[in-house]
């Protein structure tokens, strides 16, 4: 008979057998006062077979809409037989053992956990438990816990954390049993109060009786007992308790036996679990303390460098590094104070202001290192760029403006009418009648104001020496000047002795100067050693002098006509040593194509004695680049540095701004960075704690020195940084090619450091320097993604190649060792610097050359641009420029008017120009932001060009511009403030006429547009970004906004109109460096007060914008893989008025279209939000992939996310606009391959 009924079950499909088995087990369990003990071990155990037999039996358990999990769990809970509860156990893990995922979270949901939790409870108060039943339960906990969010509150409730602590502590000899137990331990551990609770029953000391010396044996249980013990440490309480026990030795003594032993590094995950223990008590100052004292970072640091050639041992070494950093005593910056070296009193100082905060303090403590205990505050070195990520939406979400109120436009000018009569002055177009226009410059002339000259000392331009052997040659041909003395009336003289030369250059009348350079008289035959002596280590500066200089001293620059060149010449009298002087001559020549310009080199002798003076002439080469820069004047440039005032009181001018500079015709490619610099370089840092044989810790550049910033001794690197737009604060020589740079913080503050330009002089050639700027603040940058820092050499300048070149090798940025004070990081203690470290071979030697963070556009380039644009304007053109006001450092602020000039013969000709729209633009309010005035500079040439496009712009619109909205910041080398010490973007709301004048008063002509009801059609602010590819936008939207706070769109109870896209759109088809996928429309209420909102808001300018450009380079388009330069810069401003006329064309059409152009935008949104993948479109931190090495970052040994990331690391791409689904979304999306 029972043959018979096995024959027919065998004849059933599996699918059918586990059906019916399942359904008996229901029939079973539906009745428990019937509940058949025999019967449900027996359908239990088939079922059990099936399982262990047949994949797809499990598939059939767990498919959705099965009931299977919930017939098992029903019989777990209902049975009492000890041989059914562990066939349902075997059964639970099988199913969850093979995929995981998806089946656990079934056993969750039907309340698996629970359930096992209460059998666990259960079972534990037999005596002895039965150890075959606690290993299945402790099994599946390991197993689901992690994945139950849950599990630790349901595991403390339930008391199940000591049962399960209690079977370790009477186990630990039983691996079989201890193994899961402790892997469940390690579950419990990952919640903080669990940990706290466990460590005060025993589990710290009882995990570190587990652990031992190296051995072969249960190296499963080894690992699994490290990272319970790493995750009980996460705790403070813990930690410090491991540190009260002296663990921190012993553990180190532990990590040394294993690392000996393991040859063939089978073992690395324990070695790994060890040091990641170590890191956990080291997250307390006891247990730094502790490591310091057991010498840790020397063993350590010794282990490491022994696992460095094999690359599989990396993690070991990152989480070394990452031990070693967070060890390394904490300092304060090697500065007197953190506030900035240069001070300005300002004539209103606010209660509640920055500044007021600032000098209130006592000076002792405005850059202590906080001793906190704990570290309670400081920054999770374990914390990995996507979880930083993941706090910044958060707190992005949370930035977002909810108020509907408070998005809604609502103009509001705040002045009453008769203030703002004041500015009709700036507005004389809309009353000019045109007769008898002179289009000539005498009135443009007539408007600019010119002060009196403000230096009477000497202005000195540094400059380099040629090479030795090109030094000996002599120019050929006759010598010619740039202008007579007639024309020019600045002929000098000039006389220079040995003490001169040594010490500082003697005071020349600025009224009447020239440009000289400082070389030595010598013979003809004098040699290239004694040359490059004489001329390197003690000329290395163009003195811009007076009276006292030198006699028949003059400038002349070689002219560039079709391709030829003339040559230049300096010629020089006698020194009062009586040295003949030398000949020597470099002369660039232009190949001039349609597409690029290319340099050659040509030095020739002079046989023509006859044609020098009675003394032999010594010839320098400064070039002329006004055949490629026509907005470029030399002396033009000293004219306007003479105007400007600068609190450090500049007397001298860098080569660069003086000499000008020639967009290279080569590409710069985004920068490869080699796997290990960082780490390299990290380590080479912690060298200067346990091996500082090599350490010379000198001193070199102080600005806090105001006598003597130069310390000239030795063969160090000489540095300045005492001309306008310069920032570099101190310079200290730590080895013989390293060097840390200290950067001075904006004037009345105490941060921001992040823009640097200063010279380097005396260097060796072929020699690697390493340069470290050591108190960067923010915490990731585009030098960890490609950036390269600006680098100017006098010498390519004086030989052809006046260049901005981008520069550098091993560029990386990472957290250091010297601590930000509480003070200057907001309130937040434990608060780092970062190092950005870049290294450069110089390619002469004793050349002088400039680094910069991009390239350097001065408030005086900008004036020098501006009356060269005035002298090549052309009839047609109506070009204006005002002051708009003075600033706090009483230097004029430039504003624009550009449009084109009307027929005044017939009436209906200025009815049209007094009616055009306006257009309003503005640039650099950050000063470190150079970019934006490259883009400027590109509008502003393209505006004032003949093209017809460019006249066909003028006659579409009129434009106000304010190219430079805060110079003094400019002028004073700050970052981001002026001399207020204040983000003047942020002032827009409520400016104050004293302290933000050009805020004040560019604010005051918007508002004075709005009361005329000539409110500007377009106003845009340009600005650099330096955590972004690109150019972008920022724009204002009220529905994007509602819809990035995930509040219901469709509840607002308005339409918007999409123009506001419409720019931007049009600039993504025309500029190639525009990305539309990383504009953003979203306002925030951290950016009420910048200008692109208050203007939305309280002036009603619907296409209110700012634009960003990259300081680093694009990751699409044309420029894809390429590091952005001033020509592309320029041609964005460009491309920017081009795009305005299309806006034009679309825009013309407006009055007579109905209604139905405004459309309300949810259901664009909507639709597309099904491709959605990132939360918001926020474009304002990094979006890059993670380095592997990028051990700033490093992720957890048991961290499951993490581990992901280390198998596939972090490629995160943004898709492209044919990916979008709409024009309207431009969500980020970010997809980790």
């Amino acid at each position: 008979m029972n043959k018979t009924k096995m024959v027919s079950e065998k004849g059933v499909s599996s699918n059918s057998r586990i059906l019916i088995l399942l359904s008996q087990l229901e029939k079973a369990n539906a009745d428990p006062v019937m509940f058949d003990t025999e019967n449900a071990k027996h359908i239990t155990s088939k079922i059990l077979h099936l399982i262990q037999t047949q994949e797809k039996t499990k598939k059939e358990m767990t498919a959705k809409g099965s009931s299977g999990i919930e017939i098992i769990l029903s019989t777990l809970e209902s049975s009492r037989d000890p041989q059914t509860i562990l066939n349902v156990l075997y059964i639970l893990n099988e199913l969850i053992s093979a995929t995981g995922g998806r089946r656990v979270g079934v056993l969750i949901s039907k309340g698996g956990t629970q359930i096992i939790l209460q059998l666990l409870l259960s079972a534990s108060k037999e005596s002895p438990p039965s150890e075959e039943l606690m290993v299945q339960l402790h099994s599946i906990l390991a197993k689901a816990g992690p994945k139950d969010k849950k599990f630790a509150i349901k595991a403390r409730i339930s008391g199940a954390l000591n049962i399960t602590l209690n079977l370790v502590k009477q186990n630990l000899q039983n691996s079989k049993l201890i193994l899961p137990c402790l892997q469940v331990l390690r579950v419990y551990s990952g919640n903080s109060v669990n940990a706290v609770s466990l460590g005060k029953n025993g589990a710290v000391e009882l995990m570190f009786k587990i652990i031992g010396p190296f051995s072969k044996r249960n190296t499963s249980l080894m690992k699994v007992t490290l990272d319970t013990f790493a995750a009980l440490l996460k705790s403070k309480s813990n930690a410090r308790r491991a540190v009260d026990r002296g663990y921190i030795p012993m553990l180190l003594a532990i990590y040394q036996d294993w690392h000996r032993h393991d040859i063939r590094h089978r073992h690395m995950l324990i070695r790994k679990g060890i040091l990641g223990c170590i890191k956990n008590i080291t997250n307390v100052k006891l247990g730094r303390k502790a490591f310091l004292d057991a010498d840790g970072m020397r063993l350590l640091y010794s282990t490491s460098q022994e696992c460095l050639p094999v690359r599989t041992l990396d993690p070991i070494v990152n989480i070394s590094s990452l031990i070693m950093r967070k060890c390394f005593p904490k300092n304060r910056l090697p500065v007197p104070t953190i506030k900035s070296v240069f001070n300005y009193h300002l004539p209103v100082i606010l209660a509640n202001g920055p500044v007021a905060q600032l000098y209130s303090l006592p000076p002792e403590v405005d850059d202590v290192v906080d001793e906190s205990d704990d570290n309670d505050d400081i920054e999770a070195e374990n914390e990995t760029e996507t979880e930083d990520d993941e706090k910044d939406h958060s707190l992005k979400n949370e930035d977002i403006e909810t108020d509907i109120n408070k998005l809604r436009p609502k103009q509001d000018l705040c002045r009453p009418p008769e203030e703002l009569k004041y500015y009709e002055r700036f507005f004389v177009e809309l009353t000019e009648d045109f007769q008898g226009y002179n289009s000539g410059t005498e009135e443009v002339a007539s408007n600019i104001p010119v002060s009196e000259p403000k230096f009477s000392g000497a202005i000195v331009v540094p400059t380099a020496d040629q090479e030795p052997a090109a030094c000996l040659n002599s120019v050929k041909g006759e010598k010619k000047t740039l202008r007579t003395d007639e024309e020019s009336k600045q002929t000098l003289n000039s006389s220079f002795s040995t003490a001169d030369l040594e010490n500082q250059t003697s005071s020349l009348d600025m009224n009447n100067f020239q440009v000289c350079s400082e070389i030595p008289n010598s013979t003809k035959h004098l040699s290239s050693q004694c040359l490059n002596h004489e001329l390197v280590r003690d000329m290395d500066r163009l003195s811009l002098g007076g009276e006292c200089a030198s006699k028949n001293l003059r400038y002349c620059p070689s002219k560039y006509v079709n391709g030829q060149n003339s040559k230049i010449s300096h010629e020089c009298s006698d020194c009062c040593n009586g040295c003949q002087s030398i000949s020597e001559s470099i002369v660039p020549s232009v190949v001039d194509t349609t597409t690029e310009t290319t340099y050659v080199d040509e030095a020739e002798n002079d046989d023509d004695s006859s044609s020098h003076s009675s003394s032999d002439q010594g010839f320098l080469e400064v070039p002329d680049t006004a055949a490629l820069l026509p907005l470029h004047d030399p002396d033009l440039y000293i004219e306007t540095v003479k105007n400007t005032k600068s609190v450090p009181e500049y007397t001298e001018v860098a080569y660069p701004d003086y000499c000008g500079h020639i967009a290279p015709s080569f590409k710069e490619p985004i920068l490869e960075r080699l796997y290990g610099v960082q780490r390299a370089k990290i380590f080479q840092d912690i060298e200067r704690l346990i091996q500082s044989n090599d350490i010379i810790d000198k001193v070199v550049y102080d600005l806090d020195l105001p006598s003597c910033p130069v310390i000239d001794e030795g063969d160090s690197l000489k540095f300045n940084s005492q001309f306008e737009s310069g920032n570099l604060r101190k310079a200290i020589q730590i080895r013989k090619f390293e060097y840390d740079l200290i950067l001075n913080p904006d004037i009345n503050s105490n941060h921001y450091h992040q823009w640097f330009y200063f010279e380097v002089s005396r260097m060796r050639s072929g020699i690697s320097y390493r340069f470290n700027i050591i108190n960067c603040e923010k915490s990731n940058s585009q030098f960890n993604y490609g950036m390269q820092v600006l680098m100017y050499s006098v010498q390519e300048a004086q030989n052809g190649r006046p260049h901005w070149v981008r520069t550098g090798t091993d560029i990386c940025y990472y957290k250091n060792h010297f601590s930000r004070s509480s003070i200057a990081a907001g309130g937040q203690k434990g608060k780092s610097y970062y190092t950005m470290s870049f290294t450069v071979t110089f390619g002469h030697k004793d050349d002088v050359c400039y680094f910069a963070y991009h390239y350097p556009y001065t408030y005086s380039t900008l004036k020098m641009h501006l009356q060269k644009l005035e002298s090549l304007r052309t009839p047609e053109i109506y070009c204006r420029q005002d002051v708009l006001c003075d600033t706090l450092g009483g230097n004029s602020c430039p504003v624009l008017t550009i449009t084109a000039v009307p027929d005044p013969k017939h009436y209906e000709n200025i009815f049209q120009f007094r009616n055009r729209p306006y257009i309003f633009l503005s640039a650099r309010v950050h000063p470190g932001e150079t970019n934006s005035s490259w883009v400027m500079k590109g509008t502003l040439e393209f505006l004032m060009s003949n093209n017809s496009v460019a006249q066909s712009l003028r006659e579409a619109y009129i434009f106000k511009i304010v190219p430079m909205l805060n110079p003094d910041g400019v002028i004073n080398g700050n970052h981001r403030c002026s001399l207020s010490g204040e983000d003047l973007n942020r002032q827009w709301q409520n400016p104050n006429p004293d302290l933000h004048p050009t805020i004040y008063h560019t604010k005051s002509l918007l508002q004075y547009l709005a009361a005329i009801r000539r409110t500007p059609l377009v106003f845009c602010d340009y600005h650099g970004h330096s955590r972004k590819k690109n150019v972008f936008m920022y724009g204002c939207s009220i529905k994007e906004t509602v819809w990035q706070t995930n509040v219901n769109a469709t509840s607002c109870d308005f339409q918007e109109d999409l123009g506001y896209r419409a720019l931007p759109k049009i600039l993504s088809q025309i500029a190639p460096a525009f990305c539309m996928s990383s504009c953003s429309f979203v306002v925030e209420k951290s950016k009420e007060s910048t200008a692109r909102v208050v203007v939305w808001r309280e002036i009603g300018v619907q296409k209110s914008y700012t634009m960003e450009s990259t300081l680093c380079g694009c990751d699409q388009g044309k420029y894809k893989g390429l590091q952005i330069g001033t020509k592309e810069l320029e041609e964005m401003g460009a491309k920017f008025c081009v795009g305005l006329l299309r806006l034009k064309k679309i825009t013309a059409p407006l009055d007579y279209r109905p209604n139905s152009h405004f459309l309300d935008i949810d259901t664009e949104l909507i639709e597309s939000s099904c491709k959605i993948t990132s939360p918001t479109t926020y474009v304002l931190d990094e979006d890059e992939p993670r380095f592997m090495e990028d051990v700033d970052y490093s992720a957890e040994s048991n961290d499951e996310a993490d581990a992901e990331l280390n198998e596939n690391p972090g490629d995160y791409d943004t898709c492209t606009q044919e990916d979008l689904p709409s024009d309207s979304e431009t969500i980020e999306r970010r997809n980790l391959h």
